[in-house]
């Protein structure tokens, strides 16, 4: 069964929020067209957050609009998912990488950041308040 929801993240979805299954985000490129990718991500109880760097397109597009869609499957059972629809409302800067070492964290159990260092790319939290929700299982 499927239930949509206004602001509210159900409650029996909260797990997911918790995981480390990943957040497959959603933007609208330049001339309209649909651009998604798998991002570490975190869940603060009010706002979802990830990472991005300066140089990628979600990061031009979610500029240009703010609005996006996030997806999360359920690792142990993949028709269980929740999607969160939503506004950006803050880019953070990370110049330090204290958010995506704390992602590594999470995710790889590493607690610095290897993909790169700071001072090689420009990165930022991505702040983003949710305000629609669908979920099933």
């Amino acid at each position: 069964m499927v239930t949509t929801k206004k602001t509210a993240i159900p409650k029996e979805f909260s797990d997911l929020l918790q995981s480390t299954a990943l957040l497959h985000v959603a933007t609208t490129g330049p001339d309209g067209e649909p651009q998604s990718n798998p991002v570490w991500f975190d869940w603060d109880g009010e706002h979802l957050h990830f990472s991005q760097t300066t140089t990628r397109q979600k990061y031009r597009n979610l500029h240009r609009d703010a609005r996006l869609a996030g997806s999360i499957v359920d690792p142990k059972n993949p028709f269980r998912y929740l999607e969160i629809r939503g506004t950006v409302v803050e880019f953070r800067p990370d110049p330090e990488f204290a958010f995506i070492s704390s992602m590594s964290a999470k995710y790889l159990n590493i607690p610095v950041y290897q993909g790169s260092k700071p001072g090689d790319e420009e990165r930022v939290v991505v702040v983003v308040r949710p305000e629609h929700t669908t979920s099933m299982g």
